[in-house]
């Protein structure tokens, strides 16, 4: 897969009318500081089977992006997952919510997003939504819409930009 070298104040200025940025207090995680990518939409809250079954599938350069409510009691993403994601070509996770194993995914070749970090793992009950529109940090995110992540924020657009 081939990364773009991208920049999200150079794309929201060279296309004010076609993204969005997401208005969370994103940190990046993930061992890719840049990514990009069409959106598969997952709606959990401190339940991440959903983004376990997404990780296990080919990712396609994808960008997973997960509404956890913006809770920070549970982690959504670990180590495992992420080196799966990595291993089955997804370029990132965005998540509302909490991560873990922090040092590990630091150096696992997928962009991570998210607001924390937690040492607590999810139950795994199987709740949750794939592929609805999630409505977080002011924007609507569908399935579909493309997102460009950087360590200055995350962008979404309807589509692919270039």
């Amino acid at each position: 897969m081939v990364q773009l070298t991208i920049s999200t104040p150079d794309i929201a200025d060279d296309f004010p009318d076609q993204v969005a940025a997401l208005e969370l207090p994103l940190r990046n995680f993930g061992g890719l500081q840049q990514f990009s990518g069409a959106v598969v939409t997952v709606k959990c809250h401190e339940d991440n089977s959903l983004v376990k079954e997404l990780v296990g599938t080919p990712g396609g350069g994808r960008v997973i992006v997960v509404d956890g409510g913006g809770s920070l009691r549970r982690a959504l993403l670990g180590d495992m997952l992420a080196e799966k994601a990595a291993a089955n070509g997804w370029s990132g996770v965005v998540i509302n919510g909490a991560v873990r194993d922090v040092d590990q995914i630091a150096v696992i070749q997928l962009g991570v997003q998210a607001l924390a970090n937690t040492p607590l793992k999810t139950d795994k009950l199987g709740v949750g939504q794939v592929d609805v529109a999630l409505h977080i940090g002011g924007v609507t995110v569908n399935p579909g819409d493309y997102v460009y992540a950087d360590n200055n924020g995350v962008l979404v657009a309807s589509g692919a930009l270039f």
